[in-house]
């Protein structure tokens, strides 16, 4: 597949809209065309535009997901996004794509990327690391960690490490430290591999950021993070023992 899979962001809510154009930009095969926020917007996008793919939420004012679906061609593939479970079966009957229930890992968007591309191609696969490379791009990229009743945008660049608190994380970055309710191995499927390394099972630490490393520990902004035995191997894979 030589071309991009041109996508539509069909959301009344600005921050679900900015999580997917986000998630999109970090993929190559995906290319985001528009973003808005009801049907009627979305029917005049379509008219006017050629759209491979839609991301489409079901509740949404005058006319919903799933009577929006109804009528479109055939030919456009759609991914719901909701917050509610309920329309999952009359989703499917409708042979979407994939339905994915808010708030949405990085990890599970890949996987719905990957149904859409064995649809159109099966040839391709993408991997579950961010695709542009570019390091003009990684400056942008961000993640969204659910703190008490917000979720705060975390720049990927800003971070030093990610410690395991049992059901939470603390996120150490370079102005401040954010402890969200999320497993460590959740958010390890969410970063890019060339940035970041697991080197213990408490701990996730950001390459850029290192300071000085041995084979037993790694030091960044004056703390000495411990490299566990289990994962020694990959940590001198990836940096390298003098």
């Amino acid at each position: 597949m030589n071309t991009k899979i041109k996508c539509l962001i069909v959301d009344d809510e600005p921050l679900a809209r900015e999580i997917i154009e986000n998630y999109i930009s970090r993929i190559n095969h995906l290319e985001h065309i528009a973003s808005c926020a009801n049907a009627l917007e979305a029917f005049n996008i379509i008219t006017d535009k050629n759209i491979d793919l839609i991301f489409l939420d079901i509740q949404m004012p005058e006319v919903t997901g799933i009577d929006f679906l109804k009528d479109l061609t055939p030919s456009t593939q759609v991914i719901f996004t909701t917050a509610y479970s309920d329309y999952a079966v009359d989703a499917f009957n409708l042979e979407a794509i994939d339905y994915l229930l808010k708030p949405i890992e990085f990890s599970r968007f890949l996987k719905s990327i990957n149904k859409v591309l064995k649809h159109l191609d099966t040839t391709n696969n993408i991997d579950s690391t961010i695709s542009n490379t570019e390091e003009s791009d990684y400056q942008d990229v961000f993640i969204y960690l659910k703190v008490e009743k917000k979720m705060q945008k975390i720049f990927l660049k800003d971070i030093f490490y990610i410690e395991s608190l049992k059901n939470y994380i603390k996120v150490k970055t370079s102005e401040r430290e954010i402890i969200a309710y999320k497993g460590i191995s959740n958010i390890e499927s969410t970063l890019p591999s060339k940035k970041f390394l697991r080197v213990h099972r408490s701990f996730i630490i950001a390459i850029d950021n290192i300071d000085a490393f041995s084979p037993t520990e790694i030091e960044i902004k004056g703390l000495k993070i411990p490299v566990g035995r289990n994962y020694r191997e990959s940590v001198k894979e990836i940096l390298g023992y003098f």
